[in-house]
């Protein structure tokens, strides 16, 4: 238990402050998680607009996943909110879902 606290306690330690941005590890972790979960939408119409087709690539799935996990481990350690962890805990279910249906439709295209 001392190790965890100590991890913890150094993953909520500042190591930048600026103005009124005080910016830790989790924080960090969480910032990188929601900038993922953005950028899932950049590829998708990047995809669309190079295929002409809306359908979401694998790689969708693969950052959507990415994100989620990020945000809520952030949700989970850095903020400990309940809310935070169900908003991005359920739907990473569902974007693992897709990446699982599209991986096993593309090994059935292969056989």
């Amino acid at each position: 238990m001392a190790l965890w606290q100590q991890f913890n306690g150094w993953m909520n330690t500042p190591f930048l402050e600026w103005g009124g941005l005080v910016l830790d590890p989790w924080k960090l972790i969480g910032y990188v998680g929601a900038l993922m979960f953005a950028l899932r939408w950049v590829v998708q119409a990047l995809h669309r607009k190079r295929t002409g087709h809306n359908i979401m690539p694998t790689l969708f799935w693969i950052i959507s996943l990415l994100g989620a996990g990020l945000t809520t481990l952030y949700f989970v350690f850095g903020k400990n909110d309940s809310v935070g962890i169900i908003q991005n805990a359920l739907p990473a279910t569902v974007a693992l879902y897709n990446l699982v249906l599209d991986l096993r439709q593309r090994g059935a295209a292969r056989s």
